[in-house]
């Protein structure tokens, strides 16, 4: 709360969820690992291949969270949803681990 009465311009709370790259030798094995990760609850994992032909597999969560706070350095929402979005958050990271 001190940091937002401070603030003077926009502030966001962001929670960015686990991410993991995989450099995959075979497309297969990328696949295998992809079916694994979104069977697992990862739902946003993929694939991508390089022009090079590089294979990466990302496993990603869901478990994101974007919330603006203030605007122009007021603020926008009570001190009680700042608490709750931030045990929303936590329960995020807890999950993430």
């Amino acid at each position: 709360m001190t940091a937002l009465e401070k603030a003077t311009g926009d502030v966001v709370l962001k929670f960015e969820p686990f991410v993991l790259h995989v450099l995959c030798r075979e497309l297969r094995d990328a696949q295998l690992l992809h079916s694994v990760a979104v069977d697992s609850g990862f739902r946003n994992s993929g694939i991508t291949v390089g022009r090079g032909g590089k294979i990466i597999m990302a496993v990603r969560s869901t478990h994101c969270l974007e919330v603006p706070l203030s605007h122009k350095g007021k603020l926008m929402v009570s001190e009680e949803y700042i608490e709750f979005l931030i045990h929303v958050a936590n329960r995020k990271m807890e999950e993430n681990m």
